[in-house]
């Protein structure tokens, strides 16, 4: 199933890879929908090409009975992400993969940070897959939602962290 999600937030490129790569941040989120940030690791400055390795645990209370009967009350989530250099005029590429432990599903995404101004445009495009037969399609169609509310969620607060911590 397709994921796509697009925001424009108030500040620079460089100013929102720092934001999404901030470790107190990314603590932020996982706290925000009541999980717990269990280690962040990130590669090299974000001035250039670097990787980053974020895993955290999340509760499944708010996602539908069917993620909850494949894998209880928490999830633990990893996510890679393989950020680009910046493009002469600012703007980046980032690769996500997500994996789910104890779940059957894996996200895989391009986050697109383009300069628009003063502003970033922040474009998510990626798809959601489940290995498990005939009920994949269920997985994902129930994923894909809390996946599409997370993205949103992560742009919400970024824009608020920018605003308060500028």
């Amino acid at each position: 199933m397709a994921l796509a999600a697009s925001t424009t937030l108030a500040a620079t490129a460089q100013k929102v890879t720092e934001v999404f790569t901030n470790e107190a941040f990314i603590q932020h989120v996982s706290e925000t929908v009541g999980g717990e940030l269990k280690s962040f690791t990130i590669s090299g400055p974000t001035t250039a090409a670097f990787t980053t390795q974020t895993v955290r645990t999340l509760p499944t209370t708010r996602m539908p009975d069917l993620v909850q009967k494949f894998v209880g009350e928490w999830l633990t989530v990893t996510q890679d992400e393989s950020w680009s250099a910046p493009a002469p005029d600012g703007s980046r590429t980032n690769t996500i993969k997500l994996s789910v432990a104890k779940a059957p599903v894996d996200v895989s995404a391009v986050q697109k940070l383009s300069v628009n101004g003063e502003s970033t445009l922040v474009e998510l495009t990626g798809e959601v897959k489940s290995s498990v037969p005939f009920l994949g399609a269920k997985i994902v169609s129930a994923a894909e939602p809390v996946i599409g509310r997370a993205l949103n969620l992560q742009a919400t607060l970024a824009q608020e962290w920018i605003t308060t911590h500028s």
